[in-house]
């Protein structure tokens, strides 16, 4: 067991004091601190801290040991490659809207691009890598995210009660069909709109939607997320998709899974997020990034219901998240303030222990022993034995666990 440091990504949309609060250094950070990556990602790995304190890194433990850090079983299902990535999520501002691919469309596209000699960072390229990725989010705090499409019943009435001149027909379009097929044409419709149409469209539906809230009308909620995406994106298709989807507001502790072909767009909140370690995005719009409609469409899936929302099973002191990604599994242990208990963590996988409120002690069955602090990650190897986690001081604990699906 050994302690991790982590590489923390500074994208536009992060927040300036999420990060560092929990890491405990100075608030406001200079720039934006988007996500904490840990785990074994080629563009930046964790890095492994020993006890005499020298560092390496995972990635390059886990591409000279695959067996020893992954297990056997592990290492075999997934090319020696450690299969999740944990990250902490500080969205300030939305993400783009997008959908991941699965590992068999995630395969053909890396070999159809390879084929073409895309380099795999160029900016057009979609599968710099074969591999799938899945992905769950556990709000730490107030969650706001769009996901899944809507069931096309409810839609319809959200449509009509911002209906336009304009938006009319599209809103007959699905309601004569209200089913996936239906939805699939409205949403190709809308992001294949010429521009000039666009520009008729979008600002009429803003206007609409303006006057909803202003009724308090049932829609308030989406249509604020509308007036937001609208704000930040005024020519962008992706804010009528956004009318299209599930509009979610999790509370602490609870989840959402996304697999291969669920549109989502995270808006707003703080997160643990758990995925497949893979880079493969096809995003839809609300980015100036490269979107790619053909390929969208091959890899977005319709399907039309309420999102599962997931506050996890019982598990040992806490809940664990089921999902049917083989490259991860996430749970969630908490303490309340001076209350006695005890993980036990088994060995022969791959974990990150990650503290995100008050400490936690760590001893191994070895002897070895570890305090893992709020805002601090910890790798065990496979080759670990078993270690038992308990909370220490007088505060509320929380530890979140990541491991191999495998």
């Amino acid at each position: 067991m050994e302690l991790l440091r982590n590489a923390v990504r500074p994208y536009a949309w992060g927040s300036r004091t999420t990060i560092p609060e929990l890491q405990g250094r100075p608030v406001p950070a200079p720039h934006p601190e988007a996500e904490l990556w840990m785990g074994a990602h080629p563009g930046d790995p964790s890095w492994v801290v020993g006890a005499d304190g020298v560092e390496r890194s995972l990635l390059e433990l886990v591409e000279a040991d695959p067996e020893g850090q992954l297990g056997g079983a592990c290492a075999g299902r997934w090319n020696g490659r450690l299969p999740f990535l944990l990250k902490i999520l500080a969205v300030e501002e939305p993400l783009s809207m997008q959908a991941h691919p699965s590992a068999e469309q995630s395969a053909e596209g890396y070999a159809r691009e390879e084929a073409a000699g895309i380099p795999r960072d160029a900016p057009n390229r979609n599968y710099p890598d074969p591999t799938a990725k899945p992905e769950l989010v556990c709000a730490l705090t107030e969650f706001h995210a769009l996901a899944g499409f809507r069931d096309p019943d409810r839609t319809v009435k959200l449509l009509r009660a911002v209906e336009t001149p304009g938006l009319a027909k599209y809103t007959e379009l699905l309601a004569a069909q209200p089913d996936s097929n239906g939805m699939r044409a409205l949403f190709t419709t809308w992001i294949t709109l010429p521009q000039a149409t666009l520009d008729e469209l979008l600002p009429e539906v803003l206007d609409a939607c303006v006057g909803h809230v202003k009724d308090h009308g049932e829609f308030d909620t989406e249509c604020r997320t509308i007036l937001e995406l609208g704000e930040a994106h005024p020519r962008d298709a992706g804010v009528l998709a956004a009318l299209l989807l599930n509009r979610l507001t999790l509370g602490a502790g609870e989840a959402i899974y996304l697999p291969a072909g669920n549109l989502h767009l995270y808006l707003h909140g703080t997160a643990v997020e758990i995925l497949a370690n893979s880079d493969n995005i096809l995003r839809c719009g609300l980015t100036p990034k490269h979107v790619d409609v053909p390929e969208l469409l091959r890899v977005v899936d319709f399907s039309c219901c309420d999102m599962p929302v997931l506050s996890g099973e019982p598990g040992s002191c806490g809940a664990v998240y089921p999902t049917d990604a083989p490259e991860f599994q996430l749970s969630r242990c908490e303490w309340d303030a001076g209350e006695r208990g005890e993980l036990r963590a088994e060995g022969g996988l791959p974990q990150i222990l990650l503290c995100t409120a008050g400490a936690v002690a760590v001893s191994g069955d070895d002897g070895t022993a570890l305090e893992l602090a709020r805002g601090q990650s910890m790798w065990l190897p496979a080759s670990d034995p078993a270690v038992t986690v308990r909370p220490v001081g007088e505060t509320r604990t929380q530890l979140f666990r990541a491991t191999s699906g495998v």
